[in-house]
C-alpha cells in the first residue's frame, strides 16, 4: 500500500512538473512573438518616414539679382544647390548692388545680392553677410610702383597726385578709373579710401568689374579698383602701406580695403525655399565654395 502510494505521488510530481516546463516555454515562444511583431512595427515606421523623405523635396524658382562682383561666386554657389535639387531653377541678374537692393525691397527679387553693407535708408531687408572680399588696388602694369599709402590712394582720386613720378614710378599722368555711381565697390572703395565722398578725378567710370579689369590692363597710367576674386595677371595689385591683399591679410583685418558681401532679402520672405539656399551657403560647403573662387570665409 505504501509502495503504491509512493509510485502515485512520484507520477503526479513529475506530471505538475511537465505542466510547469510546457507553460514555462509558451511563454518564452509568445514573447518572441511580440518582439517580432514589435521590430516589424519599427521597419513599417522606418519605411514611412522614409518614403515621406524621399518626396520632401525642394522645388521653385528664386531669383537673385545685383553686385556684379558677386556674380561669380553666386553662379558657383547656385550651381551646386541646383546639383542638389534638380527640381530648382535660378536665375541670376547682375545690375548692381543698388538695383538688387531695391528689387528686394520692391519684392522683384528674392535676394538681392550686395558688395557693401547696406545703409541706414535701405531698410525692409535682412541682411546675411555670405563672405569678406578684399577691394583690390590695380594698376596698369607699366606705371612702375608696386606699393602706395592708403593717404596717398586717396589723394589719387581727389585729384591731389597726378603723376605716377610723384609716388617714385614712371613719368606718365595717372589715370583715374572706378565704378558708376550706385555700384557697391564704389560705395565701400569711397566709404574707407575719400572718408565717404565721392571721388573727384574719374576719368572713366564703368558699369562692370570686368570692365574696370580690362580698362586698367589697356590704359598706360591707370589705376582702379576690382574685387579682389576678379583681378587676374593682366593687371598689378597694388600692395597698400605695405600689405599685399591675400585672404589671409582680409581675414586678420591688416588690408583695410575690404567690404562684406552681402544677401538683403525682404522681411517676412520667408519661404522654404529661399531659406535653405541661404543655408546651403552658411554651410561649410558653401564656404568652401566661397573660398575656392577667392573670397574670405564667414564661418
Amino acid at each position: 500500500m505504501k509502495n503504491n502510494f509512493k509510485k502515485f505521488l512520484t507520477l503526479g510530481l513529475a506530471g505538475i512538473m511537465a505542466v510547469g516546463l510546457t507553460a514555462c516555454g509558451g511563454n518564452e515562444s509568445s514573447s518572441s512573438k511580440t518582439s517580432s511583431g514589435s521590430s516589424s512595427n519599427n521597419t513599417s515606421s522606418t519605411s514611412s518616414e522614409d518614403n515621406a523623405s524621399s518626396t520632401d523635396k525642394l522645388s521653385g524658382k528664386l531669383t537673385i539679382n545685383g553686385s556684379t562682383s558677386m556674380e561669380k561666386v553666386v553662379k558657383a554657389l547656385n550651381e551646386a544647390f541646383i546639383a542638389k535639387n534638380s527640381d530648382v531653377s535660378i536665375d541670376l541678374i547682375a545690375s548692381g548692388s543698388g538695383t538688387g537692393i531695391k528689387q528686394a525691397q520692391e519684392g522683384r527679387a528674392d535676394i538681392g545680392t550686395s558688395s557693401r553693407k547696406l545703409k541706414d535708408s535701405e531698410t525692409g531687408l535682412t541682411a546675411t553677410n555670405i563672405a569678406v572680399d578684399g577691394v583690390a588696388i590695380i594698376a596698369n602694369k607699366e606705371v612702375g610702383v608696386e606699393d602706395i599709402t592708403l593717404e596717398q590712394l586717396g589723394q589719387i582720386y581727389n585729384g591731389e597726385i597726378k603723376n605716377w613720378k610723384d609716388l617714385g614710378g614712371a613719368d606718365s599722368n595717372i589715370v583715374v578709373i572706378g565704378r558708376e555711381e550706385g555700384s557697391g565697390t564704389r560705395g565701400a572703395f569711397e566709404d574707407i579710401v575719400t572718408g565717404g565722398e565721392a571721388a573727384k578725378a574719374y576719368a572713366q567710370t564703368l558699369d562692370s568689374t570686368g570692365a574696370v579689369i580690362n580698362a586698367v590692363s589697356t590704359t598706360p597710367g591707370a589705376i582702379g579698383y576690382a574685387s579682389l576674386a576678379n583681378v587676374d595677371d593682366t593687371v598689378l595689385s597694388l600692395k597698400i602701406d605695405g600689405v599685399e591683399a591675400t585672404d589671409e591679410t582680409i581675414k586678420d583685418g591688416s588690408f583695410k580695403v575690404q567690404r562684406p558681401f552681402v544677401f538683403a532679402i525682404k522681411e517676412g520672405n520667408d519661404s522654404e525655399l529661399i531659406q535653405a539656399y541661404v543655408d546651403f551657403v552658411l554651410s561649410d560647403e558653401g564656404q568652401e565654395i566661397v573660398q575656392a573662387q577667392g573670397l574670405t570665409k564667414v564661418k
